[in-house]
């Protein structure tokens, strides 16, 4: 095993702990070492496998949709933030049956699902498949479960698949 399995990120990271922890002290210099050579030492331990993209057409369409979908969601969280949605507002909690296993994909979905504002990815449990998404506005379960599964797992299923 080299020293240095990723110099990049072994400088980023010690520069970073750095920055972080100033003024450097021999302390904090030292630990920004031990930070530099552990982390990525443990990721090329990892050794994951590479990613294949098997339909990059879908790809742009599932980030077109994403975009979309956390411009629509700001502007809905704003409304709810501001007081300007009317009506009674109710947050919930769905369990989605998810058919995707893989495990790329499904950290997209988690990284989709909790970066659009008003939805939260809260577990995911890979025997049964399930996920547990607490959202905002939770006016219909069902409408949510389509929703993931339409916009988001299908698309997924077909990039990486």
């Amino acid at each position: 095993m080299r020293l240095l399995p990723h110099p990049w990120l072994s400088a980023g990271l010690a520069l970073a702990w750095l920055l972080l922890n100033a003024p450097v002290t021999p302390g904090s210099l030292l630990l920004a070492l031990a930070v530099g050579l552990t982390v990525p030492a443990v990721m090329n331990a990892l050794q994951a496998r590479p990613v294949r993209v098997k339909a990059p057409g879908a790809l742009l369409r599932l980030a077109g949709i994403v975009l979309v979908d956390m411009v629509r969601s700001n502007i809905d969280v704003a409304r709810i933030i501001l007081g300007r949605q009317t009506g009674a507002r109710r947050t919930g909690f769905v369990a989605i049956p998810l058919d995707l296993r893989e495990p790329f994909a499904l950290s997209l979905l988690s990284i989709i699902l909790t970066a659009t504002p008003g939805t939260l990815w809260v577990q995911y449990d890979s025997d049964t498949g399930r996920l547990l998404l607490h959202v905002l506005d939770f006016p219909d379960g069902e409408a949510w479960i389509r929703r993931v599964k339409d916009r988001y797992e299908r698309p997924l299923m077909e990039i990486f698949a």
